[in-house]
C-alpha cells in the first residue's frame, strides 16, 4: 500500500524507478511492476478501500494521525510510570549484586567439594586395602584355628577314652573324634608338619587303649552267643549299634579286627550247625510212618503189593501219593507260615508229610540266612564276593549238613508229588530271598534242585514203566467203571500240571506226555479184555470222561492232557452212538448210507430193486421206534458212572437218530421211491422229535 502511495506521490521514488528501469530491460521492469501491483491489489485493506471508493491519500493521512496520537499516549503513560520503572531498575541492580555473591559462594562450594571428593577416594582406597588385609587375616586365622582344633587332643577326649565305658554315647562320639585326629595327624606327617610330632605319641596311646576296650567289648558280646538257649538276634542287634567299633579296628589295627571277625565266624558257625542239626533230627521224627516205597507205583495193583509173609504194613491210603488235595497249600497259604516246633508237635501227636518238613526246615534256613547275611554286610562292611565268602564261612558247615541229610531223604523218597512240591518250594524261596536282597543261597538252591530233579524224573520213569508192564489179565475181575489205575493217573497228572503252571518246565511236559501215552495204551489193553465192542466203548468212555473231569477240575488253563482226552472221548462217544443205534435201527442206517453212496455216484436207478427192503424198514420203524428209544435211554443211563456224561451221550444218540431218519426220508423222496405207497406210512419227523425231547433231561 505504501509502495502505491509513493508511486503516486513523489518524484524521488519515480527517479529511482526510472534509474532502475534503465538498469534492466524494459520488458522485465514491466513484468515486475505488474506482479507488484497485482500483489498489492490482493491485500484485503486495498480491496476494501477500492470497493468503497476511499481516497488513498486521505486514508494514509488519517493513519499517520492515529499513529501519532498513539505514540503521544504511550509517552504520557511512560512518564506516569517513570518512578516505578526507576524502582524496578534499582531492584534489578540489587538482584544482580546478590546473584553475583551467590555465584561466588557456589564457586567456593565447588572448590570444597572437589577437595572432599579427593579425600573420599583416598579413604575408599584405604578401606579396600584394610578389607583385603582383614580377609587375609581371617583366612589365616580360620585355617590355623581349624588346624589347631584338629591336632590338639583335649583333656575331655583323653578322660573319656580312658575312663568312660564303651557303651556310653560320649565314648562313641569321642572315638569318632579320635579316629579323625589319627587320620589328620597321618596326613600332616606326610607334609613334615612339626606340630604333628607333638601329639603323635598321645594319639597312639589313646588308640591302643581304645582298641583294647573295643576288643574286650566285642569279644564279650560274641561269647554271649555261646550261652545255652540264647536268642542270638539280641546280641547281634546290640553289636549293630556299635558297628563303628569294628570300622575303627579295621582302620587302625587290622589283626585285632581279623581276630574279632574270626571269633564271630567260628562261634556262629558252631551255633548254626548245632541248632539246625538238632532241629533237623527232631523234625524228621514227625514224618508219617506210612510212606511210599518202591512198590507204591501207579501201575501196581493194591491186592498184589504185599506178600503173605511181608513184615511191612500196607500203605493205608496209597491214593494219597498220587493226589494233591490240600498238600498244595504248602505253596500258598503255608509257604511263609511259622516253622514246625518239634516238641509242640510231639505233644499233640501230629505227623507231617515230607514236603511240610522240607518247607519248615528251609524256611528256618531262609529266615536265618537272610538275617545273617544282612548282619555280615552291615557290621563287617563287606559286599559282593567278599560278602558271599564271609557268609559261607559262617553257614557253610550248616549248609553242607543240610545237603547231606537232604540227599539221604531224597534217595529214600518215592513220593513224586512230595518231591515236585519241594522243587516248587525252592523256586518260591529263591524269589523271596531275591526280594529281600539276599542272593547268598543261590548256589545252595541250585544244588538242592540238582538233587530233587533227577529223583523226581527217576520216580516218574518208575511209574511210567509200571503202567507199561501192567498185565490186565492179572488184575482180576474188571468192569466198565473207571479203573483205579486211571484214576491214580488222573489225580497225579492234574496235580503235576497244576503245579507246573506257575513255573513251567519242559522236562515235566515231556514226562507227562510219555506217561499219558502209556496210560492210553493201558486203557486200550484193559478194554480189549471185554468180549463185546459195546462194553469196550463204555469202559473207554467212562475212563476218558473221568480223567478229563479230574484234570479240568484241578487245572486253570486248557492243558495238552485235557485236549487229548477230549478228542479221545468225542471219538469213542461217536462210535458208541453208532454201536447202540445199530441193534434197533441198523437196517435203516445201513440203507441210508448205501443209498446216499449210490446217489452220489449217479446210480439212483439201482435203488428200485430195494423197494421191498424199504417197505420192511418203514413198517419196522413205525412199530418199534418208541420202544427202541426207551431201551436206549435205559441202557445209556445205566452204563455210565457220570450222570452228566450219560445224559450227554443219550442226547447225542437221539440227535443222531433224528438225523438218520431225516436222511432216510430224503432218500425216499428220490424218483424210484416217490410212487411207493409205503411212503404214506412214514411217521412225521416232528412226532419223532417230540418223543425224543421227552428223553432229553433238563440241565
Amino acid at each position: 500500500m505504501q509502495t502505491m502511495l509513493y508511486l503516486g506521490e513523489g518524484g524521488d521514488m519515480q527517479d529511482t524507478n526510472v534509474h532502475r528501469f534503465d538498469m534492466v530491460s524494459e520488458d522485465n521492469v514491466l513484468d515486475a511492476v505488474d506482479m507488484h501491483i497485482q500483489e498489492n491489489l490482493e491485500d484485503e485493506l486495498v480491496k476494501e478501500a477500492l470497493k468503497t471508493g476511499v481516497d488513498l491519500r486521505q486514508y494514509s493521512r488519517e493513519i499517520e494521525s492515529e499513529l501519532l496520537q498513539v505514540e503521544n499516549a504511550s509517552i504520557q503513560d511512560y512518564i506516569k510510570e517513570s518512578q516505578n520503572i526507576a524502582s524496578l531498575h534499582n531492584q534489578i541492580t540489587a538482584c544482580d549484586s546478590i546473584l553475583e555473591r551467590m555465584e561466588q559462594m557456589l564457586s567456593g562450594f565447588q572448590t570444597d567439594l572437589s577437595s572432599i571428593s579427593d579425600e573420599i577416594q583416598t579413604l575408599q582406597e584405604q578401606s579396600i586395602a584394610m578389607n583385603v588385609k582383614l580377609k587375609n587375616r581371617q583366612s589365616v586365622r580360620g585355617e590355623l584355628s581349624q588346624f589347631v582344633h584338629e591336632i590338639v587332643v583335649p583333656d575331655f577326649m583323653i578322660n573319656t577314652i580312658l575312663d568312660v565305658p564303651v557303651t556310653e554315647r560320649n565314648f562313641l562320639e569321642q572315638l569318632h573324634e579320635l579316629n579323625h585326629k589319627i587320620n589328620f595327624v597321618k596326613e600332616q606327617s606326610f607334609h613334615d608338619s612339626k606340630s604333628a610330632l607333638d601329639v603323635k605319641d598321645v594319639l597312639e596311646k589313646l588308640k591302643i587303649k581304645a582298641i583294647a576296650k573295643i576288643r574286650e567289648f566285642l569279644l564279650l558280646r560274641i561269647y554271649q552267643f555261646r550261652k545255652p538257649m540264647t536268642n542270638y538276634q539280641v546280641p547281634q542287634n546290640a553289636m549293630l549299634k556299635f558297628r563303628f567299633f569294628y570300622e575303627f579296628l579295621l582302620a587302625n589295627e587290622r589283626h585285632v579286627a581279623k581276630e574279632v571277625r574270626d571269633e564271630y565266624v567260628d562261634t556262629m558257625s558252631k551255633i548254626y550247625y548245632s541248632y539246625f542239626r538238632s532241629y533237623s533230627n527232631r523234625i524228621m521224627k514227625l514224618q508219617y510212618e506210612d510212606v511210599a516205597d518202591k512198590e507204591d507205583l501207579m501201575g501196581v495193583e493194591d491186592t498184589a503189593k504185599r506178600g503173605l509173609f511181608s513184615s511191612k504194613p500196607q500203605l493205608k491210603q496209597r491214593s494219597t501219593i498220587f493226589t494233591l488235595s490240600s498238600r498244595g497249600n504248602i505253596l500258598t497259604s503255608e509257604l511263609e507260615a511259622s516253622i514246625i516246633v518239634p516238641h509242640a508237635a510231639q505233644k499233640s501227636d501230629r505227623k507231617f508229610a515230607y514236603e511240610a518238613l522240607f518247607r519248615s526246615m528251609h524256611y528256618a534256613l531262609l529266615d536265618n540266612c537272610c538275617r545273617e547275611y544282612l548282619f555280615l554286610t552291615d557290621f563287617f562292611m563287606v559286599a559282593s564276593a567278599a560278602a558271599h565268602d564271609l557268609f559261607y564261612m559262617v553257614m557253610g558247615k550248616t549248609l553242607g549238613t543240610f545237603l547231606k541229610d537232604l540227599e539221604y531223604c531224597v534217595n529214600e523218597c518215592y513220593d513224586s508229588i512230595a518231591l515236585f512240591l519241594c522243587i516248587h518250594i525252592v523256586y518260591r524261596y529263591q524269589v523271596i530271598m531275591h526280594k529281600r536282597g539276599v542272593p547268598a543261597l543261590d548256589k545252595y538252591w541250585e544244588t538242592v534242585q540238582e538233587m530233587l530233579w533227577p529223583r523226581f524224573e527217576y520216580i516218574m520213569h518208575l511209574n511210567i514203566q509200571s503202567i507199561k508192564d501192567t498185565d490186565p489179565s492179572k488184575l482180576g475181575s474188571i468192569d466198565v467203571r473207571p479203573h483205579y489205575i486211571t484214576r491214580r493217573y488222573a489225580e497225579f497228572s492234574a496235580a503235576i500240571v497244576g503245579l507246573n503252571e506257575s513255573f513251567p518246565s519242559e522236562r515235566v511236559n515231556r514226562l507227562l506226555a510219555t506217561l499219558q501215552g502209556e496210560v492210553e495204551n493201558f486203557i486200550l489193553r484193559m478194554a480189549a479184555e471185554f468180549p463185546q465192542r459195546r462194553e469196550q466203548l463204555i469202559f473207554l468212555i467212562n475212563n476218558y470222561d473221568m480223567m478229563l473231569a479230574v484234570i479240568m477240575e484241578r487245572t486253570t488253563d486248557d492243558s495238552k492232557e485235557s485236549e487229548s482226552f477230549k478228542e479221545l472221548l468225542n471219538a469213542r462217544t461217536e462210535e458208541f452212538v453208532e454201536e447202540i443205534l445199530a441193534p434197533y435201527f441198523g437196517g435203516m442206517i445201513t440203507f441210508v448210507k448205501e443209498s446216499e453212496n449210490m446217489i452220489e455216484r449217479g446210480q439212483a436207478d439201482r435203488l428200485k430193486k430195494d423197494e421191498k427192503k424199504v417197505t420192511m424198514i418203514v413198517r419196522s420203524f413205525n412199530s418199534d421206534w418208541k420202544k427202541a428209544i426207551d431201551d436206549l435211554n435205559q441202557q445209556v443211563m445205566t452204563s455210565f458212572t457220570n450222570f452228566k456224561n450219560g445224559t450227554s451221550i443219550l442226547q447225542g444218540a437221539l440227535t443222531q437218530l433224528i438225523q438218520y431218519y431225516h436222511r432216510f426220508q430224503k432218500v425216499l423222496s428220490n424218483p424210484p421211491y416217490k410212487v411207493l405207497a409205503v411212503r404214506n406210512e412214514l411217521i412225521n419227523i416232528h412226532h419223532v422229535m417230540v418223543e425224543v425231547k421227552k428223553h432229553k433231561p433238563n440241565f
